[in-house]
This record gives structure tokens, C-alpha cells and sequence, in this order.
């Protein structure tokens, strides 16, 4: 009868380690079962074209991404990283985008510059409508291959994720 109890017991408690890692597995993938950016072909309208910095970026929760500025055109980045998907943050002080995950960085306009990423950052589509800029999160461009760097900016500062990347 004892070896029932414990057995018993070892069977329960593999089975509510499987479902505590079937739960962690379906924590981690829900940024890849949701809609791409705000939503299915979401048009989000954000902020008036002179808001938008020439130098840095500015961030735009709803569309998921970031707003910057190349030779005067607005430019639209998601901000998911083409490597795995994880959020890539602006780092104030070198003046780039680095990926706290894996270490891939971009430039500015979202140019690959290093890391494990196949690519620069995707884009939105963008236009201007009503004096606001309207971000269409459904017409996503892919990022240019690593090579095809056209922003000539050097780093600013220290980066967020130290020299090795992350």
C-alpha cells in the first residue's frame, strides 16, 4: 500500500510540473499568437509630423513601435526585433536601438548594425492624414539584410547593454 502512496504521489506531482511548463510555454509565446502590432491591419493615428525628432526617436505605445526622422521622411519602426521578437528599446545615451535579449543592434532608422538578427527592423507604412501622422500596423516592410547600413551617425555614448551586447 505504500508504494501505491507514492507512487501516486510522483505521478500528481509530474503531472503539475507538465502543466506549470505547458502554462510557462503559452506565457511566453503570447506576443506571437496576438495580432501583429495594434492590431490586424490597425491604422493608428498618432502625432503631427513636426512632432517627430530628427535626432532620436519617439515612441508610440499604440502602434507598438517608434517614429524618427531620415532626410525630412518620417519613418515608422515596430519595435519587435527580427531575431527572436523580443522588444527592442531605444538606448537614450549610445543613440541606437539595443535588444536586451540576444544583443542585436540597429542605428536610428533601424539598420542592422550587429547581433544575431537576419535583419534591420520591419516598418509601417506611414501617411498623413488631417495634419496626423496615420501608422498602418498591417503593411509591414521588412528590414533590409546586415550590409546595407546608409545612416552614417556613430554612437553617442556608453550603450545601455555594455560592449559584449548583452
Amino acid at each position: 500500500m505504500e508504494s501505491y502512496d507514492r507512487r501516486g504521489f510522483l505521478i500528481r506531482i509530474w503531472r503539475w510540473a507538465g502543466g506549470l511548463v505547458a502554462a510557462a510555454g503559452a506565457w511566453t509565446t503570447w506576443d506571437v499568437l496576438r495580432a501583429n502590432g495594434a492590431g490586424a491591419g490597425a491604422r493608428v493615428r498618432t502625432v503631427a509630423p513636426d512632432e517627430v525628432p530628427s535626432v532620436g526617436v519617439l515612441e508610440v505605445r499604440e502602434m507598438k513601435g517608434y517614429l524618427t526622422r531620415q532626410d525630412g521622411e518620417v519613418v515608422a519602426l515596430w519595435w519587435k526585433c527580427p531575431h527572436l521578437g523580443c522588444k527592442v528599446p531605444w538606448c537614450d545615451s549610445s543613440g541606437q536601438f539595443e535588444c536586451p535579449c540576444h544583443g542585436s543592434v540597429f542605428n536610428r532608422i533601424g539598420e542592422y548594425r550587429r547581433g544575431p538578427a537576419p535583419r534591420g527592423m520591419d516598418s509601417y507604412a506611414v501617411a498623413v492624414e488631417n495634419g496626423e501622422l496615420v501608422v498602418d500596423t498591417g503593411e509591414v516592410t521588412l528590414g533590409d539584410p546586415p550590409g546595407n547600413e546608409t545612416l552614417d551617425e556613430p554612437t553617442t555614448g556608453p550603450e545601455c547593454l555594455g560592449s559584449e551586447g548583452g
